[in-house]
């Protein structure tokens, strides 16, 4: 058989190959966008998108992104009770540079490379993420239950630099953190925050705890994401964590039988109840619950007497969140012995959120907890409504006999 050769065969030829070599290009380039936020940029392209992978807030509401090509802004709109402040972080990624108007002491080179926490509600963050190898500090070590971080402790590769109003500043010197996250409370003898700023420390002010849902506290996750460029991976993450929670939730909507519920505890002549539009009622609203206080319109705690409580819950039927060191129904009564008086003592309705706590009294419900809010609701709806949920095993939550 012979060939037969076509007529300008090699242009064809040519162009094919031509074609070939862009594609290779093209694959070539994408996969530079793709990973260059990982690493410092050698030859900065002012227009190239340097975050392809953006983040979007959809349940907290004191945290903010705004992207730029080679920056990005994360605003902290609420970072404590009753705040006029808001604080700015601009996150600039290494290698290129630096956008004018600024406060320098607000600019962070990103991705960083090491990380002190002040709070333990940061460390599963770090876990999540897997970059529990870049925490080099902690407040105490004792109070930790993250796994990673545990084993990172043991192995001697995190120091302790004490807490949020007691910081070892020069400890944290030494250590030289890419980033130091803490929380503020708005009291200056206490906050850590202006101390650190002070010291020339980059500091990033987590409020996670001002949230007033479930979801809207565990998406800080992506707060502490962004210092590390890994916003796709937090994305992917959370998104799972939300849709889990909704459809626990959507199984519990409509239940017809809502047993009555309260919070808290007696703390020094004061009952800290928390208000109707905390995290707390929502997660009990989502459990199929009848929060005794849901009918007030606030989102912190409020400040009741003993005989107020008794007067609105005697007849309650669950009690739950209370005293971390009662450890059985005798704790409780010795405490106080107006405490029998409530139905739900009497009945035994009695579930606490210290299943998971330390020999030093870290309670994980604090920690981790926050970072997996489908979890908790689960358990909640186990105690309410054990039909709906047959076979999830109480985790956070234990039964006080």
């Amino acid at each position: 058989m012979k060939l037969v050769k076509l007529p300008h065969q090699k242009p064809i030829i040519f162009v094919c190959q031509l074609f070939l070599i862009a594609t290779l290009i093209i694959a070539c380039h994408n996969t530079t966008i793709n990973t260059s936020t990982n690493t410092c940029i050698q030859n900065y392209n002012p227009n190239q998108d340097y975050f392809p992978n953006k983040i979007k807030i959809t349940h907290a509401t004191g945290l903010a992104v705004e992207y730029h090509k080679h920056y990005k802004v994360i605003t902290i709109n609420n970072p404590w009770q009753n705040s006029r402040t808001k604080f700015q972080y601009v996150l600039v990624q290494c290698g290129t540079p630096t956008p004018k108007g600024f406060n320098q002491a607000q600019v962070i080179t990103v991705p960083i490379n090491s990380i002190v926490s002040l709070s333990t509600t940061h460390l599963p963050h770090l876990a999540k993420l897997h970059v529990v190898d870049k925490l080099i500090g902690i407040s105490n070590m004792k109070q930790v239950n993250t796994p990673d971080v545990v084993e990172e402790i043991k192995a001697g590769k995190i120091a302790q630099v004490g807490n949020n109003s007691n910081v070892d500043i020069e400890k944290l010197l030494e250590l030289n953190p890419d980033l130091v996250t803490t929380f503020g409370t708005g009291n200056s003898q206490t906050d850590s925050y202006a101390k650190l700023t002070e010291a020339g420390l980059k500091v990033g002010i987590n409020a996670e705890y001002m949230e007033y849902t479930p979801l809207g506290r565990s998406e800080w996750l992506k707060f502490t994401a962004l210092f590390f460029n890994k916003e796709e991976k937090a994305e992917k993450i959370f998104n799972q964590i939300a849709n889990k929670y909704e459809q626990i939730a959507q199984k519990a909507k409509s239940v017809k039988n809502r047993p009555t519920v309260f919070v808290g505890f007696n703390f020094k002549g004061t009952w800290y109840m928390p208000g109707g539009k905390s995290y707390v009622a929502k997660y009990l609203a989502d459990a199929g619950a009848n929060y005794l206080w849901s009918d007030d319109k606030s989102s912190g705690s409020l400040p009741l007497s003993f005989e107020v409580v008794l007067e609105r819950a005697a007849n309650a039927d669950y009690w739950l969140n209370f005293r971390q060191s009662w450890q059985s129904l005798i704790d409780l009564v010795a405490e106080d012995n107006r405490y029998a008086d409530f139905k739900a003592v009497k009945q035994g309705n009695l579930y606490n959120n210290n299943a998971r706590v330390n020999e030093s009294g870290g309670n994980d419900y604090w920690e981790d907890g926050i970072s997996n809010p489908d979890v908790i609701l689960s358990d909640l709806i186990k105690i309410l409504h054990p039909d709906i949920l047959p076979n999830h095993k109480l985790f956070y939550y234990r039964k006080l006999i």
